[in-house]
């Protein structure tokens, strides 16, 4: 007789965590027996998670550093902008993976399992196969990307990559209390790249080495450019890396399957990665709230999707990046140097009317972007 559970959460990163940490602080799923499932425990501080956001939320214990006021250097333009009314926050994983495991622990209708996740159902019966076992359920919550999707026409992939330094010094070298958003001033012979900077205190911060581009470049290709951005840009000559992380993020237009029968995707296998931007973690907290309100009134985790305009907005921009029509450095300069940096946030949060993105549109080049839109559309 195999398992059953009311759900199964497939994959424990972001999202299978955040899930069952919003089903928690509900207060509604005290009955429910909930499996999570990953390949292997979260232990390693493998990435950073930065949001914007305007009020406390879910995971303000954890946030590691905050700032209302950020850094942009781009193409004729270089400004410290002010957030007001967001604050830029930045959460470490291992402090959300020990959060989490820690809370879920405490919930004995909550159990983990280890194994390799090999295959999804949902036909006469509703589960997931882990190490040949078959594990039955209402419903799958499914993280796991088992794949690159086909792209159909008009559809982009481009990556976005990053490795991140961890950076110690003896000297005060870093503006605790302002960070970098974005630095463009570095090569941009590999496509659009910039990096940021977060101060820990004045003699720590995480600098990291991003790119949207199609393919990735050689592990030294990164350590040369962030050695060169410390050293030439900061001016930190004398330093030590106590940690590195690398990684990678699909910002694509494709239209994810929300669900397929009782199986509900999540996190960037949900579509819930910023196209444009690649920022999921504000997303992810959306999507998770809306879940488990839609489970507590209906039963059924079924949530609206968000307006097609941003996709839109977010297809136009990737296929500018995508054909290199217009440098994402000038893009990104324009973007915050004609528009008030909390318009440009509320924006890229999806969260904007049609007259503020309308004035947002206006402000950058017209023809690419008009020519990009048509060709989009056809």
């Amino acid at each position: 007789m195999h398992q059953h559970f009311d759900y199964i959460i497939s994959g424990t990163g972001c999202a299978g965590l955040s899930l069952a940490m919003h089903m928690i602080q509900s207060g509604r799923f005290e009955q429910k027996k909930v499996l999570l499932v990953d390949e292997a425990p979260k232990n390693k501080n493998d990435r950073t998670w930065c949001f914007w956001e305007q009020e406390e939320s879910l995971f303000e214990p954890i946030v590691f550093r905050q700032w209302n006021q950020l850094w942009f250097y781009g193409e004729g333009f270089s400004k410290e902008l002010s957030l007001e009314p967001y604050t830029y926050k930045m959460i470490r994983g291992i402090d959300f993976y020990e959060y989490c495991l820690a809370e879920i622990s405490k919930h004995n209708n909550f159990q983990f399992r280890y194994g390799k996740v090999e295959n999804l159902f949902s036909d006469k019966e509703t589960g997931i196969v882990v190490d040949g076992e078959k594990i039955t359920c209402e419903y799958v919550f499914n993280s796991i990307l088992f794949q690159k999707p086909q792209l159909k026409k008009n559809e982009h992939w481009l990556l976005q990559h990053f490795k991140g330094w961890v950076v110690q010094t003896d000297k005060p070298s870093f503006a605790k209390h302002s960070a970098t958003l974005m630095d463009f001033r570095i090569s941009q012979k590999h496509g659009t790249a910039f990096c940021y900077v977060l101060p820990h205190s004045e003699k720590e911060a995480l600098v990291e080495y991003t790119l949207f581009t199609p393919s990735l470049l050689q592990q030294e290709e990164y350590d040369q450019e962030l050695k060169q951005y410390v050293e030439d840009i900061l001016a930190v000559k004398d330093y030590r890396i106590a940690e590195t992380e690398f990684g990678i993020i699909p910002m694509t237009n494709h239209q994810f399957q929300s669900r397929q029968n009782r199986i509900i995707h999540i996190g960037t296998a949900g579509g819930q990665t910023k196209g444009s931007s690649g920022y999921t973690f504000y997303f992810i907290q959306k999507h998770s709230k809306a879940i488990v309100e839609r489970l507590s009134k209906t039963g059924q985790p079924i949530v609206a999707k968000p307006s097609s305009r941003f996709h839109f907005y977010d297809s136009v921009l990737l296929h500018i990046l995508q054909y290199n029509t217009l440098p994402g450095k000038q893009i990104f300069s324009t973007l915050f140097r004609k528009n008030k940096p909390s318009n440009v946030l509320t924006f890229l949060n999806n969260e904007s009317s049609l007259a503020e993105e309308l004035k947002i549109i206006s402000s950058l080049p017209t023809l690419p972007f008009l020519k990009a839109a048509i060709k989009q559309n056809l």
